[in-house]
C-alpha cells in the first residue's frame, strides 16, 4: 500500500529476474516503478492488465489448491477490514465524537446553571432583597452569600476578596435597613448549599470549555480560527460529525441550524434566512447590519474550505485557516468603507472630512424683544400730539376719495352694460323684421290690406289741421 517491497515479495522477484524475458504485469503503478528501480525488472500497467488481477481474484480458490472456502471467506473479510484501517489512519487524536458531547454537555450545563441562579436569587431574595440588585454578577453573589450567610452577619464580614471597596459599604448600609423577612436556620441551610451546587457547576463549565478549544484546535485548527471553537463545534454536533460536515455545501453550512425559518419561508413564498449558527460567529457580530448577508455568505464559503483541508488533509496546521481569515476582514474594510467614498468622480477617492473644532462663542442677552410696547415715555408732548392727529386725519381724507372714486367706476360700469343691452335688442328687432318681409311677397294675401301705424299717424295729423 505504501509502495514498497516486501521481504518476502523480493525473494520471488529475485527468483524471477533471472529466468523472466516478458515484462511484470502489476496493478499498482507505483510499486511497479520502485521494482523497476531496485530490481532492474521491466514492469507493465494497464486496464488489460487490471482485468487480469480480477480474474485472478475470483478464481482464488481454484488456483490455491487445499484451502477450504470457510477459511478463504475468513481471510478476505480480515484482509479487507486490515487494508481499511490502514487506509484511513485511524488516530486517537481525530475523534470528532467527543466534541459533540462537550458542547451538548456545555449546552445543557448553561441551561441548568441559569435555572439555580434564577432560584438562588429569588429564594434569598425574601430575606435580602437589596443584594441582588447591588451585586449583578450571579458567581460573586453566590460567593457572598455563601461566606456571610443571614443578613445580620454583612455588619461584621469582610468581602473585600469578592467586591469593591465601594459596594461592600452599599451592601452593609443596605443590610442595616433591609426591607427582607427573618428565615430560619434551616432555610439559609438549604440556600447555602444550593449556592456551593452553582459554584461548583460553574468551576467544571470553565474545565469543560478549556478542554473543548484543545480538542477543538487539534481535530479542526483551520475551523476554529475562521468562526471560533464555539460555532464550530456547534457545526460539528449539527451535522454528526466532521466528515458528514465537510460533504455540506457552502450555502448548507450558511444556513445550519436555521431549518424551521426556512421551510417556513419556503412554504409562505417569503424571503430565506441568510444565515444559521454562523450568525454567532465574530466576524459576523463585527459587520452592519446591512452587511451581515454578504459577510456571513463569504465566511461559509471559506469555512467549507476550512472543514475540508482539516478533515482530509494530513496537515494539521492553521496556516491556511489565518490566511483566509485575513482575506474576509480586509473585504470586510472594503465593504465598510464604501458607505463613506465620493458619489460623484471615479468613486475610488475617499471623501475628505474636516477636522472637528470647537468654537465658544460667549453670547450677551438681548433684552430688547422681551417687551411688546414703544420704547418712548408714558407722557407725550403736545407737538406730537398734533402731528399724530394731522397724520390720521390725512389718512381718512385719502380712504374716502378711493371710497368715492370706486362708487363712480361700479355707475359708470352699470351704465355701460344698460346700454349694451338695450343696443342688442335693438338688432333683434330688425332681424325679425327682415324675416317677415319675404313671407308677405311670397303669399300675398286676399283680404283687405291693413293700414300701417305711420300712415294712421298722417290721416291724424290732417284732420288736426283742417280742424
Amino acid at each position: 500500500m505504501e509502495g514498497k517491497i516486501n521481504k518476502q515479495l523480493k525473494k520471488v522477484l529475485k527468483k524471477i529476474v533471472k529466468e523472466a524475458h516478458e515484462p511484470l504485469a502489476v496493478a499498482d503503478a507505483k510499486l511497479g516503478g520502485v521494482i523497476k528501480e531496485k530490481l532492474n525488472l521491466s514492469c507493465i500497467h494497464s486496464p488489460v492488465v487490471n482485468e487480469l488481477m480480477r480474474g485472478i481474484r475470483s478464481q482464488m480458490d481454484g488456483l490455491i489448491p487445499g484451502v477450504e472456502p470457510r477459511e478463504m471467506a475468513a481471510m478476505c473479510l480480515g484482509l479487507a477490514h486490515s487494508l481499511s484501517r490502514y487506509r484511513l489512519k485511524f488516530s486517537a487524536d481525530k475523534v470528532d465524537t467527543m466534541i459533540v458531547q462537550a458542547i451538548s454537555l456545555l449546552d445543557d450545563l448553561d441551561k441548568e446553571l441559569n435555572n439555580y441562579i434564577m432560584r438562588c436569587r429569588e429564594w434569598y431574595g425574601w430575606h435580602f432583597p437589596e443584594l441582588g440588585k447591588i451585586i449583578s454578577d450571579n458567581l460573586t453573589y453566590c460567593k457572598c452569600l455563601q461566606k456571610v450567610g443571614d443578613r445580620k452577619n454583612y455588619a461584621s464580614a469582610k468581602l473585600s476578596e469578592f467586591l469593591p471597596e465601594e459596594v461592600e459599604a452599599e451592601v452593609k448600609a443596605a443590610a442595616e435597613i433591609s426591607m427582607g423577612t427573618e428565615v430560619s436556620e434551616e432555610d439559609i441551610c438549604n440556600i447555602l448549599h444550593l449556592c456551593t451546587q452553582v459554584i461548583e457547576i460553574s468551576e467544571y463549565r470553565t474545565q469543560l470549555y478549556e478542554y473543548l478549544q484543545n480538542r477543538m484546535m487539534a481535530i479542526a485548527p483551520n475551523v476554529t480560527v475562521m468562526v471560533g471553537e464555539l460555532v464550530g463545534a456547534r457545526l460539528i454536533a449539527h451535522a454528526g460529525s466532521l466528515l458528514n460536515l465537510a460533504k455540506h455545501a457552502a450555502s448548507t453550512v450558511q444556513i445550519l441550524g436555521a431549518e424551521k425559518a426556512l421551510f417556513r419561508a419556503l412554504k409562505s413564498r417569503r424571503d430565506t434566512p441568510k444565515y444559521g449558527l454562523i450568525y454567532h460567529a465574530s466576524l459576523v457580530g463585527q459587520t452592519s447590519p446591512k452587511h451581515k448577508g454578504k459577510i456571513s455568505r463569504m465566511l461559509a464559503a471559506k469555512t467549507v474550505l476550512a472543514i475540508r483541508y482539516d478533515a482530509f488533509g494530513e496537515d494539521s496546521s492553521s496556516a491556511m485557516g489565518v490566511e483566509n481569515r485575513a482575506k474576509l476582514e480586509a473585504r470586510l474594510r472594503t465593504l465598510e468603507d464604501r458607505g463613506i467614498r465620493k458619489i460623484s468622480g471615479t468613486g475610488k477617492a475617499l471623501a475628505k472630512t474636516e477636522k472637528y473644532e470647537h468654537k465658544s462663542e460667549v453670547k450677551t442677552y438681548d433684552p430688547s424683544g422681551d417687551s411688546t410696547l414703544p420704547t418712548c415715555s408714558k407722557k407725550r408732548k403736545i407737538e406730537q400730539v398734533d402731528k399724530e392727529d394731522d397724520i390720521t386725519e390725512k389718512k381718512a381724507k385719502k380712504a374716502n376719495i378711493k371710497v368715492k372714486v370706486e362708487e363712480e367706476e361700479e355707475e359708470e360700469e352699470v351704465v355701460e352694460e344698460e346700454e349694451t343691452s338695450v343696443k342688442k335688442k335693438k338688432k333683434k328687432g330688425k332681424k325679425k323684421h327682415i324675416k317677415e318681409e319675404p313671407l308677405s311677397e311670397e303669399e300675398p294675401c286676399t283680404s283687405t290690406t291693413i293700414p300701417s301705424p305711420e300712415k294712421k299717424k298722417k290721416k291724424k295729423k290732417k284732420r288736426d289741421n283742417e280742424d
